[in-house]
């Protein structure tokens, strides 16, 4: 795509050193598509004053259907960035110059139209005139998907975000421990060369922390773009600022603004869960939001609560180098997860130099000439940095005025999503049944069709799986062994992958794959896998589960 010599603009003139005109180029927001109006700037990958090359990729932009990456068409100097990072531009706008090294653009050159500003906060309320069909509180996995549903089915729908699109997940959840595993499991994977007759001359490595961080947060910056750019391109209107739920069932935006509609879901996710014990305030003990920002690895690194977050984190920074403690106050890591599951990792954990002290409890937190001492009944634990990971709470501040049935500190829903209070959905995190991403989707998805068509569609999770996202990966679908032998008679199949060839010849043959059924109908209860592509074969057993398939009829 020529993104200059199509341009509507003429080139501009600089003017020299020495009195010579010269030619700028300029670089265009360009039209990626027949419907596309605006993009947005994702990244600049140049600074102003850098040499650009033609035809090096010098920016990303979003649109409202892809990312893309733009190339310049000149050789040069990026003499002017006109529109910054997050930028929505329309398409042919002018977005920045590129040069000739020591030009500067004319005095007379127009100036780029700035961004308006925002008018400030009045006192009293202000209503807006639209009403609409639904309004969605939180965009994260459950509010931005309700929201895209809900329109797909013809409805005009709002969606108000405090934050970042995305939610917890993909800002500081599944996607940023992601980025960090992976560069756990690229150097797993040098450690283990050797082995396989592939020698470096020199074995030492590095971490560069800001780096690591970049990169976590460039991953985190497309995906959440994305999310926008769907949301505008299904024509969901989006106000941002923090909504409560005023006592007539309107929107309130930051106490100012009022949004009418005649549905609403509440979607407003989680929240970091504490601890109240002494010295929790200390400045070393990090959430894992605090953790994922860290330009420093730790030397060592002590994580309170042993659950999926506290124990991928632990395998993350452990390979990155930090020396590893974990305190569980329960009997075992992830205690959610089947009981030879959690025994294998663990093994594979204190194997690669990760310290388990389970049955342990923490009684206070103590500074240690300028470290964080940890005491507990199991002894003292000392480190730069403590990781406070005891779980996650739902987020209710966008309650306001309404009062809900609760249960557990929860909102209370039906099969449909709907809360006590009827209109009101209440899909994801908020209401506890299980905080997953993948499982907000759908919950947004069963909020939207029932607020759009009305209390049709039912929540069904017996078949959602679940992923530890560890090396060896962890996956299961259905009932653990334990909670399978108490209600049902069972049988057990169980293969380890050390007897699997492929896994032998990729040097993964740590874990195994279990198959629990009932014994009288063949049923399948539950799957568990620890090892090799767990999370991508899970989801194998969790169809056979929804279609109810038996054990006997698999292996037919």
């Amino acid at each position: 795509m020529d993104n200059y010599k199509n341009s509507k603009h003429p080139y501009i003139p600089l003017l020299g050193s020495k009195g010579l005109k010269i030619m700028a180029h300029e670089i265009i927001m360009p039209k990626a598509g027949i419907d596309m109006t605006e993009g947005q700037i994702v990244k600049w990958l140049k600074k102003e004053g850098d040499p650009v090359a033609a035809g090096e990729i010098i920016l990303e932009i979003m649109t409202d259907k892809t990312s893309m990456e733009i190339e310049a068409e000149a050789s040069g100097v990026l003499l002017k960035i006109v529109r910054q990072d997050g930028e929505n531009v329309p398409i042919t706008e002018v977005i920045g110059y590129i040069g000739e090294a020591g030009e500067e653009i004319k005095p007379d050159e127009p100036e780029p139209e700035k961004p308006a500003q925002e008018e400030p906060v009045e006192k009293s309320l202000t209503r807006l005139e639209d009403s609409y069909n639904v309004i969605v509180i939180g965009g994260g996995p459950a509010g931005y998907v309700a929201a895209i549903r809900a329109a797909q089915h013809g409805a005009k729908v709002a969606i108000v975000e405090k934050n970042v699109f995305g939610g917890t997940c993909l800002n500081v959840g599944c996607i940023p421990t992601k980025t960090y595993l992976k560069s756990g499991e690229i150097i797993e994977g040098l450690q283990m060369a050797a082995a396989r007759g592939i020698i470096f001359e020199n074995t030492s490595f590095k971490v560069d922390m800001p780096k690591v961080v970049e990169h976590k947060n460039s991953v985190v910056k497309k995906l959440t773009s994305g999310v926008e750019a769907l949301l505008r391109s299904n024509k969901v209107d989006i106000f941002k600022g923090t909504a409560k739920i005023s006592k007539n069932k309107d929107v309130i935006v930051d106490d100012s603004k009022v949004i009418k509609g005649d549905k609403i879901i509440l979607a407003g996710g989680s929240k970091v869960s504490q601890i109240n014990i002494p010295g929790i305030k200390h400045p070393g003990v990090l959430s894992s939001d605090a953790l994922l920002a860290l330009e420093e690895l730790p030397e060592s690194l002590a994580i309170i609560g042993g659950g999926v977050i506290g124990i991928e984190m632990a395998q993350a920074f452990g390979e990155l180098g930090s020396k590893i403690t974990v305190v569980e106050m329960m009997d075992r890591i992830i205690p959610g997860i089947d009981e030879e599951a959690s025994d294998v990792l663990a093994a594979y954990l204190k194997k690669k130099g990760a310290k388990i002290m389970t049955s342990t409890k923490v009684a206070e937190i103590k500074d240690k000439n300028g470290k964080v001492e940890i005491v507990t009944d199991n002894g003292s634990v000392v480190a730069d940095k403590v990781l406070l990971s005891v779980g996650r709470l739902p987020d209710m501040e966008g309650i306001g005025e309404i009062e809900f049935e609760m249960e557990r500190g929860k909102i209370k829903v039906d099969k449909y999503m709907e809360t006590s209070v009827k209109g009101i959905y209440a899909p994801g995190d908020i209401n506890g049944i299980k905080m997953l991403a993948h499982v907000a989707f759908r919950m947004g998805e069963v909020a939207a069709d029932n607020a759009v068509k009305g209390n049709n569609r039912e929540l069904k999770l017996h078949s959602a799986p679940s992923v530890v996202y560890t090396l060896p990966e962890v996956a299961m679908v259905g009932l653990t062994e334990k909670e399978a032998r108490e209600k049902y008679d069972v049988r057990v199949g169980r293969f380890n992958f050390a007897a699997n060839g492929r896994a032998l010849a990729s040097g993964e043959s740590t874990g195994f794959v279990k198959v629990i059924a009932d014994t009288k109908y063949g049923e399948i209860l539950g799957v568990h896998i620890v090892g090799p592509a767990a999370a991508e074969m899970i989801n194998q057993a969790s169809l056979l589960m929804e279609m109810e398939i038996t054990v006997d009829e698999v292996i037919k």
